[in-house]
């Protein structure tokens, strides 16, 4: 047999099999699939992600199960979904952490920039400095003289090495040039319980998760991470505003596919997510948790995949000069 037949063969073969993936995609989805969440039940990513995959199921017509699969600063996770047959029947939702895992894991299991099929981008989440209710000062100025009187005392808390929370906090301090003591947990629900509770003085994490909290009085609320105040806690200044200059941070999630998954497949998840991201109850249940979903234009795969890069490279220099690394 000479090569220019093993050739053909190939060749044969790959043509037989065009059909089949292209029937494959006409078909799908013909059950349900799986949406990852790297993160705990409960916590600010799950419930972007339960009102997406509510809404992204109608358009589809099969159910997509939201699956948390913690861990290991959500790397865990997004490594089950890299692994995963790129059918379409397994996709992450993620944040922020999927772009500086990257480089807070230096002995990461898979490439962020090259395993996955980036599906589109669905919401920025402003974030809140929050403390206990008891906590002595009365506004963001004075938490910062607070904090640097009383570094050895303020116990930060968040949802484990990677988190949005443990971002926020890291580039706090950074700003006040005041360490902390950091206790991180598994998982923003935990953390959310013992500031309550007053275990902890301080957190920083995603109106998603904070607001209800912040209305209710749980919490007490000093700034947003924004460069204006939101709509949804209009009364809470921004970090600006209280002499915190260039601190802004918003934690976007996007949604992901395994590479390889078949360009038509992908096609039909993005076409749903869009049609999620215009449905009303999502626009108004984001509203009431003070965010808002992305515009049509960003959320599609080569905007997610652009962004992704760029924001690799924004964090890289960040986390590489605060030392702070996952392993």
């Amino acid at each position: 047999m000479t090569w220019k037949t093993v050739a053909a063969g190939f060749a044969a073969l790959a043509l037989g099999l065009m059909p089949l993936a292209g029937a494959q995609a006409q078909d799908y989805p013909n059950r349900a699939i799986s949406m990852i969440v790297p993160f705990a039940a409960g916590g600010p990513t799950d419930t972007v992600a339960r009102l997406i995959a509510e809404s992204m199921s109608r358009s589809l017509g099969q159910q997509i199960v939201v699956e948390n699969v913690g861990g290991a600063g959500g790397t865990r996770g997004a490594g089950q979904v890299a692994k995963a047959t790129p059918d379409g029947y397994t996709v992450l939702l993620h944040h922020i952490g999927q772009a500086t895992s990257a480089t807070l894991y230096r002995k990461l299991p898979y490439n962020v920039l090259t395993d996955f099929e980036e599906v589109g981008l669905v919401t920025d989440v402003p974030m809140t400095m929050i403390a206990k209710s008891s906590l002595e000062p009365k506004d963001i100025a004075a938490l910062v003289a607070y904090v640097k009187a009383n570094k050895d005392k303020v116990i930060y808390g968040n949802a484990g090495v990677g988190s949005a929370s443990h971002l926020c906090g890291m580039l706090f301090m950074s700003a006040l040039g005041t360490p902390m003591t950091t206790v991180p947990y598994q998982g923003t629900g935990p953390a959310m319980n013992d500031l309550i509770g007053g275990q902890i003085d301080l957190m920083c994490d995603q109106t998603t998760n904070t607001t209800g909290q912040i209305k209710a009085g749980k919490v007490k609320a000093y700034a947003v991470t924004t460069k204006e105040r939101l709509k949804a806690l209009p009364d809470v200044p921004t970090m600006q505003e209280g002499g915190v200059k260039d601190f802004e941070i918003a934690v976007w999630h996007g949604m992901y596919a395994p590479k390889g998954t078949p360009p038509a497949v992908v096609a039909k998840l993005n076409a749903a997510l869009k049609q999620a991201l215009q449905d009303p109850k999502v626009i108004a249940r984001f509203a009431d948790l003070g965010t808002e979903p992305v515009s049509q234009d960003r959320a599609t795969p080569e905007v997610h995949k652009a962004f992704v890069a760029s924001e690799v490279a924004k964090w890289k220099p960040v986390i590489e000069q605060a030392g702070v690394f996952a392993d």
